[in-house]
């Protein structure tokens, strides 16, 4: 019988979190090396090389991948001959190695957790609670997968009961495409299919625990009706032409992962979770002989991928930018911005609404007149740096708030990820302004641009505070210009019949 000490159990939960929060898994790395050396749209080769470099900067430098350090799910399977050695339950000692994990001073994560989810929103200071699925299994041993979920990828979780006689298929090809790129494609489909409601769901996240296998699942000479459906559905959904970032492109998904279990006769419960370009998941058992062991990858496990600047490139300064200038920046067109910006998401958006409804003045400092601002939510600095992974949070949260801002600030633009909402793009094109995408998935390299950071206004709101960036040659692409024009439409569109076109050859 399997003695399980607290201690072993709260340090491995710890380490593993450090662990996932700057090592890809090598199958990952090794899918998307494979995507970036087939794909043949330029902005979404460039989308994959910033993700590949950024996952090679972080695994060297033992920082976060994506500032979005995640919320944790832990699955806990039990043998039932262990014995605990231990005054918590199983979900203090998880919550325990996440207090901790969250606070290492050499690598400190993102606190993203918020308690009272219907207000006040206040954040909890450590990432705690974690989400922990408990189940008991024969054997004297712990088994656990540790994973941390970004809010991008987990807001496109989708759920339907469909009739026992619907297509899976159908279903999945109409619902991806309104899915946006909020998700950070490249990246997984975790399905779970049968069940109740929140059996499916739950089996859909833990699906995406599993390696990326996909051409061993095309080497198979014996598929069960699953491993056909997986196939089919990863097939399907790459011919939709969405590709990296929602540029358009040759590789929406990496794989498709599926559990299923039985169900009852009148119902076909169906849950589809994304898993982004941040892929951050890891497993280890516990025998009683002592805390986990994670195995360190090697560097030689990433590719060598460069992302150069060629000679379409436009630098901007954004110090002395005008009207003028943008109205001549092109859809799809790469930017080196250079210059001072401020930062500010969901709460921050909040308070300035509170604060014009009110008919006060913004706090000193805040001046968005012919500035951008930039959604991001940054991770705390370390060492000699001047700001931690500070990549793009999704912007179609802030969509409700863009009229204003452009209407009541002299905003110009705004850099994020992902799409636009039709009733932002209205409000950018009727003001002439600009939006601006930044690679979701390449946090620590956005950050090597940032040459000073200081917080200017709402410094109590931590990461949602209001930052004046000084950045250097900061890549972005025109995701959506002055004309109202955006990438994310065109771009997919023109891809997908491409791609029906080269089936055809």
């Amino acid at each position: 019988m399997a003695v399980i000490k607290k201690a072993d159990f709260i340090e491995s939960v710890e380490s593993a979190l450090q662990f996932i929060s700057y090592y890809h898994p090598k199958d990952f790395v090794d899918a998307m090396h494979e995507a970036y050396e087939k794909e043949q749209n330029s902005g979404a080769k460039d989308a994959i090389a910033q993700i590949l470099i950024n996952s090679r900067m972080s695994a060297e430098g033992k920082r976060p991948v994506c500032q979005d350090t995640g919320i944790v799910t832990v699955f806990v399977k039990i043998g039932m001959q262990v014995q605990w050695d231990s005054d918590l339950t199983v979900q203090q000692m998880v919550d325990e190695g996440v207090r901790r994990a969250y606070a290492n001073p050499d690598n400190p994560l993102r606190a993203s957790v918020v308690e009272n989810p219907i207000g006040p929103r206040k954040n909890t200071k450590d990432n705690t609670p974690a989400v922990v699925h408990i189940d008991m299994i024969p054997g004297d041993k712990v088994h656990v997968d540790v994973a941390a979920k970004g809010g991008g990828s987990e807001n496109k979780s989708k759920f339907v009961m469909l009739n026992p006689n619907d297509s899976i298929v159908d279903w999945i090809l109409e619902t991806v495409p309104k899915m946006g790129a909020g998700w950070c494609p490249p990246g997984m489909l975790g399905i779970g299919i049968g069940g109740t409601a929140e059996k499916a769901m739950v089996m859909a996240k833990e699906s995406l625990m599993d390696p990326i296998d996909i051409h061993e699942l095309k080497a198979k000479q014996d598929k069960s009706p699953v491993d056909k459906l997986r196939l089919e559905i990863f097939e399907k959904v790459n011919k939709l032409g969405i590709g990296a970032q929602g540029l358009g492109g040759l590789t929406t998904v990496l794989d498709i992962k599926i559990k299923d279990c039985p169900t009852h006769a009148a119902s076909l419960p169906v849950a589809m979770i994304p898993n982004c370009a941040a892929t951050r998941h890891a497993h280890f058992t516990l025998d009683g002989s002592g805390a986990a062991e994670l195995q360190q990858p090697s560097l030689a496990d990433w590719p060598e991928v460069t992302w150069e600047v060629g000679e379409s490139v436009r630098k901007v300064d954004l110090n002395t930018v005008t009207k003028e200038d943008v109205a001549s920046w092109q859809p799809g067109e790469t930017l080196l911005l250079s210059g001072k910006i401020l930062t500010g998401r969901d709460a921050a958006h909040k308070r300035i609404q509170e604060i014009f409804e009110k008919g006060e003045s913004l706090p000193e400092g805040v001046d968005f007149n012919g500035r951008f601002i930039y959604y991001v939510g940054p991770v705390d600095a370390v060492r000699d740096e001047v700001v931690g992974p500070a990549g793009p949070t999704t912007s179609t949260r802030m969509d409700k708030y863009v009229e204003m801002m452009l209407d009541k600030t002299g905003l110009m633009g705004m850099i994020g990820k992902a799409e636009r909402g039709d009733t932002a793009i209205d409000s950018i094109k009727k003001h002439k302004a600009v939006y601006l995408m930044a690679v979701g998935g390449a946090a620590y390299l956005v950050s090597k641009a940032i040459k000073k950071s200081r917080v200017v206004a709402f410094e109590e709101l931590g990461m949602e505070a209001i930052y004046e960036f000084e950045v250097e040659d900061m890549p972005v692409t025109v995701a959506v210009d002055s004309q109202g024009e955006s990438v994310h439409k065109t771009g997919p569109a023109i891809w997908k019949v491409k791609m029906e076109e080269m089936a055809t050859q």
